[in-house]
């Protein structure tokens, strides 16, 4: 086959494989909705944990989990979800909400965007728990 044909088969089919993805709703972005939702997610990844309450923030991209081994969080990343304790990360306030740094390379710094009254809470729920 005619190297300029196997370019044009390859770049179309990765294009209607890329377009079938987004309209068959397989890119969206994953937004936690509940409580239980979250509790699924943090246990996915610590499976011996028992989850006490999760608070979901306002923009539904992260949740403050409360579990029997301490605080953690679930937070969205594309179409999944990534759960990490909270033991030994640097938590800051910021204009938005919270900034958090883990003491991990490979995770990410996490910005939670709250709202007023959910960072109040979620405040009050970092001094008592940690």
């Amino acid at each position: 086959m005619p190297l300029h044909i196997l370019i044009i088969l390859v770049v179309g089919g990765i294009g209607l494989i890329a377009l079938l993805t987004h309209f068959l709703g397989l890119s969206r972005a994953l937004r936690l909705t509940s409580a239980d939702e979250a509790r699924t997610a943090w246990l996915r990844g610590w499976p011996e944990d028992t989850v006490t309450a999760a608070h979901i923030a306002p923009d539904g991209s992260a949740a403050l989990v409360e579990t029997d081994h301490g605080l953690g969080i679930v937070f969205v990343l594309g179409a999944d979800s990534c759960a990490h304790r909270l033991d030994g990360s640097d938590i800051h306030e910021t204009p938005g909400g919270l900034r958090i740094l883990f003491h991990d390379f490979a995770t990410p710094r996490l910005d939670v965007a709250l709202d007023p009254e959910a960072l109040t809470h979620w405040r009050q729920i970092l001094s008592e728990k940690r």
